[in-house]
């Protein structure tokens, strides 16, 4: 299928839908207006008088608010709201969802009122006369089509609580339904007619999203050979929800291959053991679904091994994913790397006093990011995302500078006073911050900076070279920089120290060496020699062979 039939179809398959849509809704509107000879009468008349005759002031009461929460006003502000918050959060598909149900109904809404032109029922009414017809009801229509979108955004399998809100959104609808049959603004058929309405309208955006998404994966991994072997999802199951396992499930069935094991990770090895059992079992490419622990965990199991790893971010920080320039959406990441290419990178051991020699993939160090990192809460974490970290930094601002001697290599000491220490297989951090702006994942090398800002002269120069990538050089610098294979860190005493934004405890021992070539991971595109994160360039064969 050619690109531009593939648009036509895009476009028009969900124009078709929403146009059939319609004419269902205008059709059985005008029957009901316009019944033929013998058509059943469905005593709407009895219902909407006995539910007059029996009103009360309690009932009265609710039934306004109940109204309330579908009038346009209501309709318009929580739609706008939960967009917006939809975007800030990345989840443009969910405000696109809700934004074009909402639309959709409010537009057949509209015209099929226009043409049907139903009066209301012959009773009082307590919202006096409005000027659009009784079918369908806009009301019952936006309700199901906004609160129900909302209800189907926030359900997540596993997640009691989740279920509850779900359950008490989808209710609204059906309570704004009886309230406007209670307040004598429709008949029964109207209701009804609304909420398939909303509910259709919700079903046709849907589906085109989901369409959408498919093509935009198709197109991304192009005319790409598929990895080779069984796939094997590795993931964290705190982080990393039914849902989620679905679409990344549909991702690897979508590129070819058999359906995926799962294997959650425990908590206790973050999910090495099950990526041992995968390669073991013969996995050819482990996916390690969750965050930067999850990711250094499988990448640990890997290492050495001819199993690839695809990085699929479902933490906080995802680093490693940032810096290898995979798309920050999970399936969409998942996707690249099915798509892409395979290549090695290096990855770091960590040893120190009372902390066993570990796997890093990312950076680790001593000092002001320790402490954040062990000050910032998880449900925080998992609430506002790596943002968290910031509150964090604000607490630990006013931290002292500490003596730190650092050995490179096994060359002479060098010692400074600072607030953090930071040794980096990469160097770029959230929001696009270079830390380390020479640090390559596959160079053979590792960065060190040493944060040693003076006064608030110093901070501001700091923060300028950090967004700017361009640090002054120097023993003097805010920002100062070493590199080598093997960096030590000593301190004057027991600091906070962390790996790959995990705590591993204080002590006054930090050593970092470098594993050359130790991982084969997956990174989109298909040139092998696309450069990766950083100033420095990919090392030849030749180079790798020497290093």
């Amino acid at each position: 299928m050619t690109r531009t039939r593939a648009r036509a179809v895009r476009i028009g398959v969900p124009v078709l839908a929403a146009t059939t849509q319609g004419a269902v809704l205008v059709a059985v509107g005008l029957l009901i207006t316009h019944p033929p000879a013998g058509w059943w009468d469905p005593g709407e008349r009895g219902l909407v008088a006995w539910l007059a005759a029996h009103r009360t002031p309690a009932l009265t009461g609710a039934s306004h608010w109940l109204s309330a929460l579908a009038f346009t006003p209501a309709i318009v502000t929580v739609t706008a709201l939960a967009a917006v918050a939809l975007l800030v959060g990345r989840r443009w598909r969910g405000a696109a969802l809700l934004s074009g149900a909402v639309a959709l109904q409010a537009a057949l809404f509209v015209t099929a009122a226009h043409l049907v032109d139903r009066a209301r029922p012959d009773v009082v009414r307590l919202d006096g006369a409005l000027p659009t017809s009784s079918f369908p009801s806009g009301h019952v229509g936006a309700a199901t089509a906004l609160y129900g979108g909302l209800g189907l955004l926030l359900l997540r399998p596993g997640h009691g609580w989740r279920r509850v809100v779900c359950a008490l959104l989808w209710a609204v609808p059906v309570l704004v339904a009886a309230s406007r049959l209670y307040r004598g603004m429709h008949h029964p058929t109207d209701v009804v007619a609304g909420a398939l309405n909303g509910a259709a309208a919700l079903w046709v955006v849907s589906r085109t999203l989901t369409a959408r998404q498919r093509q935009r994966q198709r197109h991304r991994t192009g005319p790409v050979a598929p990895v080779r072997g069984s796939v094997a999802l590795v993931y964290n199951p705190v982080g990393v929800d039914d849902a989620l396992l679905e679409r990344l499930h549909a991702v690897v069935t979508a590129h070819g291959h058999h359906p995926p094991r799962l294997l959650p990770g425990s908590a206790e090895d973050s999910g090495r053991a099950a990526a041992e059992r995968a390669v073991a079992d013969g996995a050819r490419l482990v996916a390690a679904c969750g965050g930067d622990g999850t990711v250094t965990a499988c990448a640990d199991a890997l290492a050495g091994t001819d199993a690839a790893l695809a990085v699929v971010p479902c933490g906080t920080g995802n680093l490693l994913a940032r810096n290898l320039g995979l798309p920050a959406d999970p399936a969409d990441a998942l996707a690249a790397a099915l798509g892409g290419h395979a290549r090695r990178i290096d990855l770091m051991r960590a040893e120190g006093d009372g902390l066993p020699a570990r796997a890093a993939a990312t950076m680790a160090g001593m000092g002001l990011d320790a402490a954040v990192m062990a000050s910032t809460h998880r449900g925080l974490k998992r609430r506002l995302g790596w943002p968290a970290y910031l509150l964090g930094a604000i607490r630990h601002l006013s931290d002292r500078q500490f003596a730190l001697t650092v050995r490179v290599d096994g060359g002479p000491p060098v010692r400074r006073h600072v607030r953090m220490a930071v040794v980096g297989n990469v160097g770029t951090l959230q929001g696009g911050v270079r830390l380390l702006p020479g640090a390559v994942p596959d160079d053979g090398l590792l960065d060190l900076v040493l944060v040693q800002p003076q006064g608030l002269r110093g901070w501001g120069a700091a923060l300028v070279g950090l967004v700017t990538g361009t640090h002054r050089p120097g023993p003097a610098a805010p920002l100062e920089h070493f590199r080598g294979h093997r960096i030590e860190l000593t301190a004057d005493r027991a600091r906070p120290r962390e790996c790959d934004g995990d705590p591993v405890g204080d002590g006054r021992v930090l050593a970092l060496s470098v594993r050359p070539d130790a991982l084969l991971v997956r990174l989109p595109g298909t040139a092998r020699d696309t450069p990766l994160e950083g100033a420095g360039t990919a090392r030849t064969q030749e180079e790798r062979e020497t290093a």
